[in-house]
This record gives C-alpha cells, sequence and structure tokens, in this order.
C-alpha cells in the first residue's frame, strides 16, 4: 500500500456514509446549519458532522429528533439511495475505491472535499467505470463463463434446485394481488408490476441482444408483443424484469454474477408462476395417485413445457422426497443446459461443464427425435453405466431449432410417474467410443475415405462474449432504444 493510501471501506462504513449523504442533504434543504440543527436536537455540531462524514452511526432516538426537525419521514434518511447527482458521485467513487481490484493497486485514496469540483469528480468516477469495465471484459472469456457456470450447477445441485428465500418473496408478492388458483394471468402480472411501480409495455423495436428492457427512471418494462417461440411466454419475461428490483440486483460486477442474477430470475418467475404452496399440493396428489405428469403440472398452472420440467425440479426433492434429473437438448443432440440429483451421467469436459457437450445416441433426449409422431410425451428406460434411469421427453421447435426437454428419475422412483409402463429400453455405454461414436463396421468400410462433409458452424464458437455493461447486450442499441421510447420531460 502507498504511504498516503487508507484502507478500503467496508459495506457498513458504506451504509453509514449514505445515510450521512442523505441527512446532510435535508439539512441542507432546510436551510439549517450544524449548530442550529444541534441545538435544536440536543446535540454538539461536531457529533452531527461525524454522522454527515459516515464516521458515527446515530442512535435510533437522535435520528428521529433530527427527522422531526427537518419534516420528513425517518425512513427517508434510512433510504438506499443517493439524494442528488453529487452525492451519488461520491458514494460511487467511495465504492469504487473500495473494490479489491483498486485497493490491490496501492493507490492513494482521494477524498471528495466540496473544493474538488463536479467535473473533476465525473471524470475520476469515468476512469473508475472504465477501469472496472475492462476487469469484466479481460475475465469475461468462453472459458470463465464455462466455469462459472459449472460451478452455480454444482451450487444448484447440493441445495437440491431449491432456494426457499425466492419461494418465501415470489409467494408473498403472489398473495399481496390476491392470487389464490389458476393460472397466472396477463391481468395479475400487469398488477404485480404496478405494485412495484413499473408499467409493461409491448413494442416491436426491442434491440436483438434483449429480451427486455427495464427503463429505471420511468418506472416502464419493455417487452416484444409475443413470446419467445420454444422460450420463455410473455409473463415469465415480465416476471423476470421485475426480479431484479425485488431481489435487489446490482449491475453485475463479472460473468459469475450476471449468470447468478440470471439463474436467480428464472427462479423468482416460476415460483410466481406456479406458486409452490398450490404447486406442491398438486403434486403430492398426483404422487399419491402415482400419476406424476410433467405435462399436467403445465397445463394446470399454463406455462411452457421446460418451466414445468424445471420447477418440478425445485419442488421434487424437497417436497417428494425424489431425486431427479432435467435437461434441454437440441436437434443436433448437443446438451443446452442440464440439472440432477438422481445420479444421471452427464457427458461432461475435463472442467465439469455439460454445456455443449454431445448426448449419447440412445438417451432418450435425442432417441425421441426419432420419432413420426412427435406430438405426445415419449417416454422411455436407459441403462447406463451409472443405473438405469427413466426418462419423459417432449419435442418442440424453436426459433433456432428443434429441442427436446427431458425429465425423469432412476428407476426405483418410477412408479410414481405415468409412463413407467413403456417397453422402450436402450442400453448406454458412454463415454465408452463403442457405444455410439464409431459407426458400424460396415458403414466405415463403405464411406471412410469417400465422404466429405461441410459442416455447420455453431455461432458461438466465433462470437467473443459481450464486453458491455451487461454481457449479451449491446450498449448503443439499448440506450437508443431508451431514447426513443422514453415519456417527454
Amino acid at each position: 500500500m502507498a504511504p498516503d493510501a487508507t484502507p478500503a471501506l467496508t459495506e457498513t462504513e458504506l451504509d453509514r456514509l449514505l445515510l450521512g449523504k442523505r441527512l446532510r442533504h435535508f439539512r441542507t434543504q432546510a436551510g439549517l446549519t450544524l449548530d442550529q440543527l444541534g441545538e435544536r436536537v440536543g446535540v454538539v455540531a461536531s457529533q452531527l458532522s461525524l454522522v454527515e462524514n459516515g464516521k458515527r452511526e446515530p442512535r435510533l432516538g437522535l435520528l428521529q429528533s433530527v427527522a422531526r426537525e427537518l419534516d420528513v419521514d425517518p425512513a427517508e434518511l434510512l433510504k438506499h439511495e443517493a439524494p442528488d447527482h453529487r452525492s451519488a458521485l461520491e458514494i460511487e467513487l467511495e465504492r469504487a475505491q473500495s473494490a479489491p481490484g483498486y485497493t490491490r493497486l496501492g493507490l492513494p485514496h482521494v477524498r471528495t472535499p466540496r473544493t474538488l469540483n463536479d467535473d473533476t469528480l465525473e471524470a475520476i468516477v469515468g476512469l473508475h467505470r472504465e477501469l472496472a469495465r475492462r476487469s469484466r471484459a479481460a475475465a469475461t472469456t468462453s472459458e470463465e463463463a464455462r466455469r462459472a457456470n459449472t460451478a452455480i450447477r454444482l451450487q444448484m445441485r447440493e441445495r437440491d434446485n431449491y432456494i426457499p428465500e425466492i419461494e418465501l418473496v415470489a409467494s408473498d408478492l403472489m398473495r399481496r394481488i390476491g392470487h389464490t388458483n389458476g393460472a397466472v394471468t396477463h391481468r395479475q402480472v400487469a398488477m404485480l408490476a404496478e405494485l412495484l411501480g413499473f408499467t409493461l409495455i409491448f413494442v416491436d423495436d426491442l434491440p436483438s441482444s434483449t429480451r427486455s428492457i427495464t427503463d429505471l427512471e420511468n418506472g416502464r418494462i419493455y417487452l416484444p408483443p409475443a413470446s419467445i417461440p420454444g422460450g420463455h411466454g410473455l409473463r415469465s419475461l415480465a416476471l423476470q424484469a421485475m426480479a431484479h428490483r425485488v431481489l435487489g440486483h446490482a449491475e453485475p460486477a463479472s460473468y459469475a454474477e450476471f449468470l447468478e442474477q440470471r439463474l436467480q430470475i428464472n427462479y423468482f418467475a416460476a415460483a410466481c408462476l406456479l406458486p409452490e404452496a398450490r404447486a406442491v399440493d398438486f403434486l403430492q396428489q398426483a404422487k399419491r395417485n402415482r400419476n406424476l405428469a410433467i405435462e399436467d403440472l403445465r397445463d394446470a398452472f399454463g406455462v411452457t413445457h421446460e418451466a414445468a420440467a424445471h420447477r418440478f425440479t425445485n419442488l421434487a426433492t424437497r417436497h417428494l422426497d425424489l431425486k431427479v434429473h432435467h435437461y434441454r437438448a437440441d436437434g443436433a443432440g448437443s446438451l443446452v443446459r442440464g440439472y440432477e440429483n438422481d445420479g444421471l451421467p452427464f457427458p461432461s469436459d475435463a472442467s465439469g461443464s455439460i454445456e455443449g457437450e454431445m448426448l449419447c445416441h440412445k438417451w432418450g433426449g435425442r432417441a425421441a427425435f426419432n420419432r413420426t409422431n412427435r406430438t405426445s410425451e415419449f417416454y422411455q428406460y436407459t441403462d447406463t453405466p451409472a443405473g438405469t434411469y427413466w426418462t419423459s421427453v417432449q419435442t418442440g421447435d424453436a426459433e433456432h431449432g428443434p429441442f427436446a426437454i427431458a425429465c425423469g428419475v432412476a428407476f426405483n422412483d418410477t412408479r410414481w410417474f405415468r409412463g413407467r409402463d413403456t417397453t422402450v429400453r436402450a442400453v448406454s455405454t458412454c463415454p465408452d467410443e463403442s457405444c455410439c461414436r464409431t459407426p458400424r463396421p460396415e458403414l466405415l468400410s463403405r464411406w471412410a475415405g469417400n465422404a466429405w462433409p461441410s459442416a455447420r458452424m455453431h455461432a458461438h464458437v466465433l462470437t467473443p462474449l459481450p464486453t458491455g455493461t451487461f454481457p449479451g447486450v449491446d450498449d448503443t442499441d439499448m440506450f437508443e432504444f431508451l431514447s426513443r421510447h422514453a415519456p417527454s420531460a
């Protein structure tokens, strides 16, 4: 550390600083000096100065007395928002100088006295923003993204894919808008948005890199006019956008944090569309009847098949005592995403990542594409080196081609599911190359050296991970969109 450097501030110290900024703002607004306010509340001016500078946390009684003299609600002093632009810059600079990346540089800690003009402060904060952006860009490689995604998947397996704190938040909000039974309607989603201070607006010119955009200044959530084929419905997209505020998300500081936030907003949307209490009642009744089926859960709550399958994995272990697996594969047999806590042996690379790995040809998620009639559920038992698994598969077509949604359990738990009487069975010995990755001898003899395919290039192979404010989003497109749609001043 440099000789004149000072230790980074903790989050508690930053919170005290924010409280002090708000107190000073309202005191100045009321036209009072420190001496005048101190005389009214019975403390010396120096003590109030310590509070305003974030050096001391005020007692509750003092805070209430100050709020009374300034004619503001005590809650106003405790809000986690800067009172003005200058204060926002000062706090942002303190946070930036408290970040590990900056403290490791051993540079002096820049103070923000009133003699430091706004332009200079803007410039310093701007440099810190660019430093943070470049740091994120350097860390956001494809390998870093895969490692982060794998870490999150393993963490969720340890939690049985269940997040109780989000369940509680979602249940409370659905209760507050009066939702009691049946599928959540678009109107109820709009009511929840209003409760949170937002208005839903449907537009047909969203930037191609976005699924939705939230205008925090004007309380607007912009959504596409139609659902994404084979993906999220409009209700889910709206709920995901609201989730960032509900869950207190800040701008992600890393790709790992971005992925964690994405997982949480997806979970929140599912917990709202399939509320825990009612979904568990529905599933427990179906289990008692030995008639569990993802398609029934889907239809009962009016969600996509993938949403129902994923929600089933949230609740199955905690409430039904079932270990499960779930995955999505594309038409080429490549794993898009997956979850298991039942031991299903997903293919993976050396780092443990499963995304982009090829499924065994014998697995249900690939075999389901071989059917002539794909309108109904496909059920299959698969013998693997880790044991026998039963899987229910639904196929469909999305914007980028066909896909399969698979959900299932180990053999001993199939007695609770519809489709357990299927006679379709396959044997997979993958990762043994002889299972499905080596052509039959007669085909190898006939075509080796006599065939030359033109392989399809996956776009993500050459596309660098984005370096904008938010991963995957073109900042220019987003800000131009907002300037077109923001209400006139």
